[in-house]
């Protein structure tokens, strides 16, 4: 599980039990659909990777015919809601200990149904080892893969799918793990493999990449002179070693040579001067441990001073570390602050990924987009020997990575100013230890509301109780596992919580639990509607503007995300608008920049607002929609960006196509807008309630066809955005800078942030931004 031992080309013996402690069907997933193997063997892990199709649900809503008169349908539904089966497909990765191979290849042997592959792509230095093995036990040809190419290419393919797939580690720090943002363009690179020697690469494009340097210092050195100078034989025991030593007792410091630091070379007195300097006079025995933790950082800090230069040498900042002999143990370049020591999640797939993409590549995996899902992987494990050894054996040996397909490419949305330095995530929770421990507790709370609402979502099938208390484990225990390890799935954020939980629902087929809240919200709101455009237009423009502006707060009341709404929705049914607009703080807001707003409202049209929308309901169709009107009579066009697939009770691109069509309607301000295209409905990409603006969708939409969000955004010539609610616009995207107008409102649901915010419960927070204009 991501240990420390995965020295490529050496190998060991075990005497260990190989039994399998998961049931097998949960590490191999989905078999019967599988193909397209590959495989990596190193020295002491096996790491496997196929293809598979899953079935699953997803809930479709289709439009009942409204053509008779407004007055002529009410008390009929809107819509019908269905759940239908759809495949996508999935990358399945698999990180088992060698001593596991025949039992696992056994296990595949009887589950593998399709008979259509006949191949098996390769590559590390045991594949030859395995190769008659495999052949015999899978009935598959091994096709030998170089080494390099594949773990290039593997090497691309996580940093592009993956946004917190590289970080940095620090020592004893709350969080070991410090994630970074992955650049836009992950090009050129250097990537420093580091197996029982070290090689240098530098990358400069998917296919174009040279060994530039190298060493015969590596992993293998540390394991060889550890052998001597221990007697010990097995890597992790080295390891282990190393952990508990001070390497100070055998290291020569500047310090013991000059009695403190050399200022004039800038060098501190705790620099290492020598390695193993102290042991040719000292008369006293040395430890094991402290020896082993010599060695450790004897060769750590070589191959750290041969990145640097090589760095320096071809003018590259992006390090990669490869390999597992360097990763827990820091990396000190000759010229700090020049070169960081940056790992990866998933370095132990690369070398399989790059097989698999090999073997794969008449199907162009690279021209779609994938995303980890949280429910089947099972995270990044500490690298710290002695922390949580409960969590670091929970399955026997094994690890596991699954990706899902999206439907289309992502991309960066235009509209950032600068999407390198972009952080969607206002909070990291993995380094804010209070906020992470209330906010584990808030979703563990939540979970049998939740389980409830996703049994009711399903009255007519059986099953779904037992379906819903799987869901309840699997996220409990995905929950206990971030509590011990927050960095397990990157950057711990509520985002990740959220997303992790809508894998988990999606898991055990419950892709939209809201599904009939959302249905009949949104047939009330509907009955609303022309009597809120109506009272509107009774008032002045200023009185009207302020109007608009409450209304849409208002309507953010209603997230049924938000306990302390969900608790009021559920027992007074008759909570409305108008008791949401009471619920609100006084002017002025905990955020208010309003009578900024009003003054810019006074000057000309915006040329373009693309407004990300929230919830269902009265939200949608009694906020929203009111204030788009506004803006389209003003002469502005707007683009609505919803999401592509549900999340609690926010509003999906294909729902939100009714609720237009019916608005429209009833309004000829909506109806002339849709016709003109000057109203459009796009999907975002998203299906979580929170919004990362670096991944937008290419979307089809019904008004304009074939048109992605992206290409909408620089067509349109946009110069504001809208972006609305707690998920959207606070837990993510609050400090997000945008090269336009931008406007991020939302209604403080939660009384703990409402606090921390410096608020009380339904707080405000209405935040207007101008940056420079767009030169489109």
């Amino acid at each position: 599980l991501y240990a420390l031992h995965d020295i490529k080309g050496g190998s060991y013996s075990h005497s260990m039990d190989k039994s399998i402690t998961l049931p097998a069907d949960e590490i191999f997933r989905n078999l019967e659909n599988a193909k397209r193997f590959a495989i990596d063997i190193g020295g002491s892990l096996t790491k496997l990777a196929y293809y598979s199709t899953v079935q699953h649900k997803v809930a479709k809503v289709r439009s009942f015919d409204h053509t008779a008169k407004v007055g002529e349908t009410e008390g009929e539904p809107l819509y019908e809601i269905s759940m239908q089966e759809e495949v996508t497909a999935r990358l399945h990765f698999i990180k088992f200990e060698n001593a596991y191979i025949e039992t696992c290849l056994d296990f595949i042997k009887d589950h593998l149904v399709n008979t259509e592959t006949k191949v098996i792509k390769a590559t590390g230095g045991g594949a030859h080892k395995f190769k008659d093995l495999i052949e015999k036990k899978l009935k598959l040809r091994v096709d030998k893969e170089d080494e390099m190419t594949c773990l290039i290419k593997g090497c691309n393919f996580v940093l592009r799918n993956i946004p917190h797939e590289a970080f940095v580690y620090v020592k004893h720090a709350d969080s070991e793990f410090r994630f970074q943002n992955t650049h836009p363009d992950i090009f050129p690179y250097l990537l420093i493999n580091i197996g029982s020697g070290v090689s240098i690469v530098k990358v400069e494009s998917e296919d174009k990449f040279e060994r530039v340097g190298g060493s015969s210092i590596g992993g293998g050195t540390f394991w060889g002179l550890g052998a001597l100078l221990t007697k010990t034989k097995r890597f992790d025991e080295l390891l282990q070693l190393a952990s508990k030593g001070q390497h100070t007792s055998v290291d020569m410091l500047v310090k013991d040579i000059y009695g403190g630091s050399y200022g004039s070379l800038g060098l501190t007195g705790d620099l290492i001067a020598s390695s193993f300097g102290k042991s040719a006079t000292a008369d006293n025995e040395f430890s094991k441990e402290d020896m082993a933790k010599s060695l450790l950082h004897m060769i750590s800090n070589d191959i750290g001073q041969l990145a640097c230069l090589y760095a320096r040498l071809h003018n590259l900042t992006r390090v990669y570390f490869g390999g597992f002999f360097i990763r827990g143990h820091p990396v000190r370049p000759t010229h700090p602050g020049e070169v960081q020591a940056l790992f990866l999640r998933h370095e132990g797939y690369l070398g399989t990924i790059g097989a698999f993409l090999k073997g794969a590549e008449e199907d162009n995996p690279n021209q779609y987009s994938w995303g980890e899902n949280y429910a089947g992987s099972s995270g990044l494990m500490s690298v710290s020997p002695d922390l949580n050894p409960m969590q670091r054996t929970r399955s026997g040996t094994f690890d596991m990575l699954e990706m899902d397909r999206l439907e289309r490419q992502l991309v960066n949305l235009p509209l950032l100013q600068d999407p390198s330095s972009y952080i969607p995530d206002t909070v990291d929770l993995s380094e804010d230890a209070l906020a992470r421990e209330y906010w584990l507790y808030c979703f563990e709370e939540a979970l049998d509301g939740v389980v409830k609402r996703a049994v009711a979502s399903q009255p007519d099938l059986p099953e779904a109780a037992e379906r819903a208390e799987k869901f309840r484990h699997k996220y409990r225990h995905k929950l206990q596992t971030l509590r011990q390890q927050p960095f397990a799935y990157g950057s711990l954020t509520v985002r990740s919580l959220l997303d992790t939980r809508e894998h988990c629902l999606n898991e055990f087929n419950f892709p939209d639990p809201y599904s009939k809240i959302k249905q009949r919200e949104n047939d009330i709101a509907l009955k609303y509607f022309q009597k809120a455009i109506k009272s509107l237009e009774e008032l002045s423009w200023e009185q009207r503007q302020f109007a608009l502006v409450r209304g849409l707060l208002a309507g953010n009341v209603f997230d049924w995300g938000a306990k302390a709404v969900s608790d009021v929705l559920e027992s007074d049914p008759e909570f409305g608008f108008e008791q949401a607009k009471r619920q609100l703080e006084e002017r002025p807001w905990l955020v208010d920049a309003y009578d900024q707003w009003l003054e810019r409202l006074k000057g000309p049209p915006h040329k373009c607002a693309l407004f990300f929308v929230d919830n269902s309901g009265i939200d949608i169709i009694l906020g929203v929609f009111p204030f788009i009107r506004e803006l389209l009579c003003r002469g502005t066009e707007v683009v609505l960006a919803s999401n592509s697939s549900p999340a609690l009770n926010d509003v999906t691109n294909s729902e939100l196509q009714i609720l237009t069509q019916r608005i429209a309607a009833m309004d000829l301000v909506i109806q002339s807008a849709v016709k003109e295209d000057r109203l459009t409905l796009v999907q975002s990409g998203s299906s979580s309630p929170c919004l990362d603006l670096r991944s937008v969708l290419f979307p089809k939409h019904e008004f304009r066809l074939d048109k992605e969000l992206a290409g909408v955004v620089r067509e349109r010539h946009t110069d504001l955005v809208v972006i609305e609610g707690m998920g959207r616009a606070i837990h993510t995207n609050y400090y997000a800078m945008l090269s336009c107008e931008s406007l991020k409102m939302a209604v403080i649901k939660n009384s703990w942030l409402a606090d921390r915010l410096g608020g009380k419960l339904f707080s405000v927070v209405f935040k207007y931004e101008v940056t420079k204009r767009c030169q489109w």
